[in-house]
């Protein structure tokens, strides 16, 4: 064996599950395509939003409060500043799916919180404008979160605690069997005990079986320059997400002192293979967010000086494939979490290795099973 375990992608996923593999002094291999830390795929673009005030279901909380413990961790053992709670709020009509999940989440769990009118918002957080129809959720525990610096910081600490990494490794071949798992990568065989899918974009391309349940879309983020720079500090501006029947608006605080990330990504455009990205930002684009930058958040110059388009695998419910398929041994998969996981990313880490070395967590992870995929994909029956 080259080693116990190998990780395929070392990117937001793969990293934190190489960090806390080795510091149970696991043998880990990772292999990734690119260097560590890249803008090739779904950890890019200088900030990430931390929330524990959920959209997507309140089955995510108890894993997000220690998530939030985990970025603690990973910050005292890497040296690093890798999350500011600043704050985060989140904007839309109350009876979105989206806004009742929120609500819900904060009920169950007893979330720190306040709620806001139109009238009251503005008071609060004047950089934004409200629709009359519409609330700001204040999640006091959200924040900011660094995703290039983490990743490479899970990396670093991984190494030092004695995992290896194949990086500028393209994989060819993933053959699993009873006794262990064969990877092809640069023309060269490995065999490890088992395996870690943390491919992203990727996962549908080595897996086939796969495929049918991942699709892979484009993302497109930018950054714009304030009015005033004052009002978009961490200090004055949370990181937020804003609703709309046409718009998505999602951002962050200047993090750099010039520029303020809002990002539009109503409708994600497919890509077909990761391979083809277009990373082009179309004019019309451009002109769409613009148009709702300029009437939501009038204290941004509504013209970016920089935008940029990268990717993330999803799946059809939004929800991530975690864990193994009887049918496919000695493997594990984590990807597709469809733009929402890299908050969550430490405590993933820690999932994956209970479930490569124990078999099993203690985390609630139900809703993420790859079961609840097998009977759309025949393929993945018969593997």
């Amino acid at each position: 064996m080259d080693a116990d375990i190998g990780v395929i992608g070392v990117g937001t996923m793969g990293s934190m599950a190489m960090w806390q593999l080795a510091k149970k002094g696991v043998s880990v291999l990772g292999f990734e395509q690119f260097g560590t830390g890249h803008d090739r795929s779904a950890s890019a673009g200088e900030t990430r939003l931390f929330r524990t005030v959920y959209f997507e279901g309140d089955e995510y909380v108890p894993i997000l409060k220690e998530a939030k413990k985990m970025w603690s961790q990973l910050e005292e053992e890497s040296g690093h500043s890798l999350l500011s709670l600043n704050g985060g709020v989140m904007i839309g009509n109350p009876e979105y799916v989206e806004m009742k999940n929120a609500i819900k989440s904060i009920v169950k769990f007893n979330l720190d919180h306040e709620i806001f009118n139109p009238e009251q918002a503005m008071k609060r957080y004047p950089q934004h404008r409200l629709a009359s129809d519409e609330i700001m959720i204040l999640d006091k525990n959200a924040g900011v979160i660094r995703p290039e610096l983490s990743v490479v910081s899970a990396v670093q600490r991984a190494e030092t605690l004695g995992a290896k990494i194949n990086r500028y490794t393209k994989i060819e071949k993933i053959v699993p069997d009873r006794q262990g798992v064969t990877i092809v990568a640069n023309h060269r065989e490995y065999r490890v005990g088992k395996v870690l899918i943390t491919a992203g974009p990727w996962a549908g391309t080595l897996l086939p079986q796969l495929k049918e349940s991942l699709i892979v879309k484009r993302i497109v983020l930018s950054w714009y320059a304030p009015k005033n720079i004052n009002q978009f500090t961490k200090e004055n501006f949370p990181v937020f997400a804003h609703l709309g029947k046409d718009f998505k608006l999602t951002g962050t605080p200047t993090v750099d002192g010039s520029m303020v990330k809002a990002s539009n990504n109503p409708q994600f455009k497919v890509v077909g293979d990761p391979e083809t990205l277009n990373r082009e930002v179309t004019l019309e684009e451009v002109r769409t967010a613009s148009h709702f930058i300029q009437e939501k958040i009038p204290g941004l110059v509504p013209h970016p000086v920089r935008a940029a388009a990268y990717m993330d695998a999803c799946t059809h419910d939004g929800h991530a494939i975690v864990g193994g398929v009887p049918e496919i041994e000695n493997t594990v998969f984590m990807c597709g979490f469809s733009g929402h996981g890299f908050k969550m990313a430490p405590v993933m880490g820690k999932i994956a290795s209970d479930l490569l070395l124990e078999g099993k967590t203690s985390f609630p992870i139900g809703h993420l099973s790859p079961s609840r995929l097998v009977n759309d994909l025949p393929n993945l029956k018969h593997s």
